[in-house]
Formats: C-alpha cells, sequence, structure tokens
C-alpha cells in the first residue's frame, strides 16, 4: 500500500505519482478504480490524494483503494487541491470576448482560490491596445499579464508565477494558445497544437484530458480541455460575490436591503457606474431565467404531464381504452 498524486485520467485507468519511490525507483503507476469506490459515489478527479493498493511492481499496476479529503474542488475542469486558477484569454484569434471572459472569471472566482489573469496572442495588436486592455482589466480587479508564445513574450514571468507550491490549473476557451504557452514553459513536452478555425474564429479542441505537468519541485499545472460556455451559480445572490468591483464597493458600504441584486435600485451601495455594470446584469438575468425554470419544473400544477415545451392533462386510468394490440391478444386468447 502507498499513497498518491493523481496526475491523469485516462480512459478507465488513472496515473498517479507515487509520494514515495517504489522498491526499483518506480515513480508512477497505472490504476484502476475499486468498485466500491463507485458503489459509494466517490469521484477521482486529477489532484486527489489517493491511497493505492495491490500493487505490481514489475509491471507498474496498482488499485486505488480510498481518496483523501480535499481542499478544494473544480468543477469545470474536474481539477481537485488547486491552489490556483489561471484564465487564460486569447487577444485576438480569436477575438476578446468581454462577457466570455466574465464568465470564466466568474466561475474561477467560485473555486474559493487565488484567481489570475494571462492574456495570450499579444504580438497580434500593437502595444497600445495590448496596455489598454490591462488597464482595464485592472478596473475589473485583475492584474492581466500579457504573454506571447511565439515571440516568448511574457513567458518567464508567467513561469516564475507558477513555480509556487501548488497546483495551478490552466483553463480558458479553446484555441486561446494554452498548449502552446504549455510548450514555451517545458518545450520537451511537445504538446500538440492547432490553429484557429478561419471561418468560425473559434479554437479545435487539442487536448483531450486534464493532465498535471511539474514546473518546479511541488508546483504542478494542470492543462485542460478548453470549453466555451463556462456555467454560472444557481444563486442569484452569490453571484455579486464573484466580482471583485462589487466586494470591494460593499467593503466601503453596505446597501439597504440585504437581498440586494445591486441592479441600481435605491439604497444600492454598488450603483452603475463601473465597467462590467452591464455584464453583471447579462448573467445576472441568465440566472433569474434558470431559477424560474427550475421552480416551474418543481411546482408543476397537479394533474398534468410536461410534453416538450408546455403541459397537458393526465387522463384517468379507469377512461383509458386498451389499445389495438392488447385487444387482438385478448382476442386471441378467448
Amino acid at each position: 500500500m502507498a499513497t498518491a498524486l493523481v496526475m491523469a485520467l485516462e480512459a478507465n485507468f488513472c496515473r498517479v505519482q507515487l509520494d514515495q519511490p517504489g522498491p526499483s525507483g518506480e515513480q508512477q503507476l497505472l490504476c484502476v478504480r475499486r468498485t466500491r469506490l463507485g458503489k459509494t459515489g466517490q469521484q477521482i478527479c486529477v489532484g486527489d490524494q489517493v491511497t493505492v493498493e495491490g500493487i505490481d511492481w514489475p509491471q507498474q499496476r496498482a488499485a486505488i483503494a480510498a481518496v483523501a479529503p480535499r481542499r478544494s474542488l473544480l468543477q469545470r475542469p474536474s481539477v481537485a487541491n488547486c491552489t490556483r486558477v489561471v484564465v487564460a484569454v486569447a487577444l485576438e484569434q480569436p477575438q476578446l470576448d468581454p462577457l466570455q471572459l466574465t464568465r470564466f472569471l466568474l466561475t474561477a472566482e467560485r473555486t474559493g482560490v487565488a484567481v489570475e489573469l494571462v492574456l495570450t496572442k499579444a504580438d497580434l495588436l500593437p502595444a497600445d491596445a495590448c496596455q489598454a486592455w490591462q488597464e482595464r482589466l485592472r478596473g475589473w480587479g485583475y492584474e492581466a499579464l500579457l504573454v506571447s508564445a511565439q515571440r516568448r513574450d511574457g513567458v518567464e514571468g508567467l513561469r516564475e508565477r507558477l513555480q509556487q507550491p501548488g497546483i495551478a490549473v490552466l483553463c480558458g476557451p479553446s484555441g486561446v494558445g494554452k498548449s502552446s504557452l504549455l510548450n514555451a514553459l517545458r518545450p520537451e513536452l511537445q504538446v500538440r497544437v492547432s490553429a484557429v478555425s478561419g471561418r468560425l474564429q473559434r479554437g479545435r479542441h487539442t487536448t483531450r484530458h486534464v493532465e498535471l505537468f511539474a514546473l518546479a519541485p511541488g508546483a504542478l499545472l494542470a492543462d485542460s480541455p478548453g470549453f466555451n460556455r463556462p456555467d454560472l451559480p444557481d444563486d442569484p445572490v452569490a453571484l455579486a460575490a464573484l466580482f471583485p468591483e462589487i466586494r470591494q464597493r460593499l467593503a466601503v458600504g453596505a446597501c439597504r436591503y440585504k437581498n440586494c441584486l445591486h441592479q441600481d435600485d435605491p439604497g444600492c451601495a454598488v450603483g452603475s457606474d463601473w465597467d462590467r455594470h452591464l455584464l453583471y446584469r447579462s448573467c445576472l438575468e441568465t440566472v433569474l431565467a434558470q431559477a424560474r425554470r427550475e421552480r416551474l419544473g418543481a411546482h408543476q400544477t397537479a394533474g398534468l404531464k410536461q410534453r416538450g415545451h408546455r403541459q397537458e392533462p393526465l387522463l384517468d386510468q379507469r377512461l383509458r381504452q386498451p389499445s389495438r394490440r392488447r385487444r387482438r391478444q385478448d382476442d386471441g386468447e378467448d
């Protein structure tokens, strides 16, 4: 029996890094999951600390028997025990979308760990345009780092940030150059990259699964598949706490009502004179609409059934007529 860190999930197997090398210097094992973990609803994620048993040292195989309690969990991508979330977005190809960036930042803020922002493909915009984005994002509460994997500008600054002990998760939309960044940080990996679709200006998925890579002793970076529609929180009240600008304003003065949704109502301490106010309102409307749909589904009228987008009355069983097939079967039995 030994303890290890889950480095990658590959099909039905987990690749783990041993905390202590094996008898012949083995560093990693390919593991299956014990059936009892699935029966108890325990999910294994990259970044989990696990206990392995039934070790076959010559074949470097084992089975995961237990999962240690997590300190944090990022739902999308699924990474456990992360200490920082690094959101990477491109300035061009594809063009930076403030609403999409906001949703990624909200997803990162929900983890409760430190959030950092990286602007990739800085070589595709003039220097003054890049600096203008940096200044705008500073007003959002983030010190964005400009990086160009092609010219290697900002790569060393990113390396210094990522060499701090812990697990940093690199996430962002498809096609922003996350794999290129990883290749710039560790050229020996030769991670596959792909160009952005010329017609749709969307990224192609080159990373297929989450995997941890070592950047320094004790410092790991999780590369994850890109996705373009991050989730929003379910609670409308909780949404505001994910915006650094709102947190800053509420630290100075409180709203008149505790359940204020900060829509520039009388008595609201947040107001509307901040850059992301309209983006916040857009996210809030999405969350409120989702809450209304859930309430409608939870309080369906008795005696009705849902068919597509409409409700239809349920027919009393006593009024139901047997089907023609059933009648033919009954006639055959007679």
